[in-house]
């Protein structure tokens, strides 16, 4: 298992480091054709950004909840005398891991939406 987050890792780094190499094409090219393939490799870039950007957002919301609800019901499983205050503080805390992916949904939807080509 370890292997394989490795590679995965290591992959995405790769992925990451090589995109702009092939991404890469001379400065004259987007005037030439009036700026539509500018924006439009923009609008791409956005998606994809926005994309992740949500992705990752809700992955780590997800990974903490889970473990913040498995802790609480270990809590509440070794001290059921305590389960009124366990419960209420799991509850604030899993509203403010919701609140941290709402605002990278904000975000992504400012990034997605913003029309830098407007003058």
């Amino acid at each position: 298992m370890k292997k394989l987050t490795a590679v995965i890792l290591l992959s995405f780094v790769m992925l990451c480091l090589l995109a702009p190499l092939v991404l890469a094409e001379e400065a004259a090219a987007p005037e030439a054709q009036g700026g539509a393939q500018t924006k439009m490799f923009y609008y791409g870039l956005a998606a994809l950004g926005c994309s992740i950007a949500i992705g990752l957002g809700a992955l780590g919301a997800g990974i903490g909840q889970g473990i913040s609800t498995s802790k609480a019901c270990e809590g509440i499983a070794r001290n059921p005398a305590t389960a009124g205050k366990v419960t209420t503080t799991l509850i604030i805390g899993l509203a403010m891991m919701e609140s941290l992916t709402i605002y990278a949904l904000v975000v992504a939807l400012i990034i997605l939406f913003v029309n830098p080509f407007k003058i």
